[in-house]
């Protein structure tokens, strides 16, 4: 089923400056690995060198926060809206 990834501006440069990328897949997990796939320059970005989302990187499904569902296993639908968003730090 087709789900849309809301790339943030900063990572833009790595999806040839788009602002969403429409994917196929079931889970979390696979629409974010389909997404490193087709835009390999973004995975270091995304993903700890076990697959892991990085502990800096927020990823919601709609309005949810995946890390209170179930993480990269998380069941998509059709027309589901994943977010990433990058943790903001400051002082």
């Amino acid at each position: 089923m087709s789900v849309t990834i809301l790339i943030p501006s900063p990572l833009r440069i790595h999806t040839e400056k788009r602002e969403r990328v429409v994917v196929e897949a079931a889970t979390v997990g696979e629409a974010l690995r389909t997404l490193c796939e087709t835009h390999p320059g973004i995975r270091n970005h995304l993903l700890s060198e076990d697959g892991a989302v990085r502990r800096f990187i927020n990823v919601y499904v709609n309005d949810d926060d995946i890390r209170f569902l179930s993480e990269q296993t998380t069941r998509l639908r059709a027309n589901d809206i994943v977010s990433i968003i990058p943790s903001i730090a400051g002082g």
